[in-house]
């Protein structure tokens, strides 16, 4: 029970995300013929072309892709990515029909303001992305490529999915003519990227302490049991009184600094406190270190 558990939350967390990625893309890129990257990018233009509908060109491309990702990725991943590409091909599919009129035309929600499209959709986008990526899952398509190249080496998801989307919102000028809606699905591929760095970025911030405190027993006690944040006693000398002193080294999550300064507060308000922001922790209640 100890190992599913997990399991479902992740795949919680991956339905939330698609769902909030559906939102954006359907109500949003879809109704404005904004160009948002990816393979949702490529099924888009298709449907300014031709007016195929969007899910189904996206679950045939990604059929295909997903060749690529079983070889690469494993199958634990691969279960993961076709799970969240037939969810969401069911939600574009809904969507789409949820928002058409009775001749199939695509209503436009707020307007004709499209920047305001392009920034709300452009977020949601981000959003669902991020919170997918950090359950581990994947919407498919460029995606997968990113995954994969992340998986192995520290670059950013955001920068590997805007070097590959670029191209694709380019195509956007092919099937439009309108240099009004290729600049707006630029603003989006922006926008949708910085959000994704945003989210994962934010959810793995740590920060280091460094604690000199006489009571730091005491609070190295109160880190472990309430927190259950290992603790390092280091041994140190200090050069103007020539006494040796024990510094208590503690690695967090950023969020986790306030209940870190209570808990040092309560036990030596003299405490001597340096706290840093660190780029990466690996490690048990980390991140994995990646091959």
């Amino acid at each position: 029970m100890k190992h599913v558990l997990p399991l479902v939350k992740d795949y919680i967390y991956i339905v939330i995300g698609l769902v909030i990625y559906a939102v954006g893309f359907t109500c949003f890129m879809l109704p404005y013929e904004i160009t948002s990257g990816g393979v949702s990018g490529i099924s888009g233009l298709i449907y300014y072309a031709t007016g195929f509908n969007a899910a189904f060109s996206y679950l045939i491309i990604n059929v295909f892709l997903m060749l690529v990702a079983w070889k690469t990725m494993g199958w634990q991943y691969c279960l993961r990515t076709l799970f969240a590409t037939l969810v969401i091909t069911f939600l574009i599919d809904y969507g789409q029909s949820v928002i058409s009129d009775d001749s199939g035309v695509m209503l436009k929600i707020i307007g004709e303001q499209k920047f305001m499209a392009c920034v709300l959709g452009g977020c949601l986008e981000g959003l669902g992305l991020g919170l997918t990526f950090l359950a581990g899952g994947s919407t498919g398509g460029t995606d997968i490529i990113a995954s994969a190249i992340n998986k192995h080496h520290s670059i950013s998801l955001g920068r590997l999915l805007l070097i590959m989307d670029i191209v694709i919102v380019s195509c956007n000028w092919m099937v439009i003519h309108d240099l009004e809606t290729l600049v707006v699905s630029y603003s989006t591929m922006f926008v949708s990227m910085n959000m994704v760095d945003y989210v994962i970025n934010g959810a793995r911030q740590s920060v280091q302490f460094m604690i000199i405190s006489d009571r730091y027993e005491a609070i190295a006690t109160r880190v472990s049991d309430e927190l259950e944040r290992g603790c390092t006693v280091m041994e140190a000398s200090g050069w103007y009184s020539k006494q040796r002193k024990p510094v208590l080294l503690v690695m967090a999550k950023k969020y986790e600094r306030r209940d870190i300064y209570r808990i040092i507060h309560h036990e030596d308000p003299n405490a001597f406190v340096s706290m840093s922001n660190v780029e990466g922790v690996f490690g048990e209640g980390f991140d994995k270190i990646k091959k």
